[in-house]
């Protein structure tokens, strides 16, 4: 297909339809104590918006990607030491959540307070981000 053909507005809205959902399971894993998979689920959310930026500014299907921060530079965002930090930290989540070490230390250091605050991290990111989608 080429750039021209794609209808940049429903690919768009596929994905803030896609991050809304995404930071609503997220909130739901949070209530019944699933830190872990909250955190994760917080990641996709952020990065689903990523990829509604990345669509919308550069007319063509997002990357199939995960890092964060890679994302959010391939959408030409100008990001300030607070945001990349942020970035770097949601997009850990991806990994550790899916890929376990044996140990399960993520899962272990998941507790509430740890999660509570790296929800709000998620959410203030996600908040940061649907504000400049047009």
């Amino acid at each position: 297909m080429e750039k021209k053909d794609l209808d940049i507005e429903t690919i768009k809205r596929y994905w803030v339809a896609e991050a809304e959902e995404g930071l609503n399971v997220a909130g739901h894993l949070f209530e019944k104590g699933d830190y872990s998979y909250a955190l994760f689920f917080g990641h996709l959310a952020v990065e689903k918006l990523l990829k509604a930026l990345y669509v919308e500014r550069e007319h063509k299907h997002a990357p199939r990607i995960h890092n964060l921060l890679r994302l959010a530079r391939l959408a030409g965002l100008e990001l300030d030491e607070g945001h990349k930090d942020g970035l770097v930290v949601i997009s850990s989540f991806n990994l550790e959540a899916r890929y376990p070490d044996l140990k399960r230390s993520f899962r272990e250091r998941c507790n509430e307070e740890f999660a509570g605050e790296q929800m709000k991290n998620a959410k203030e990111m996600f908040e940061w981000l649907r504000r400049m989608i047009r």
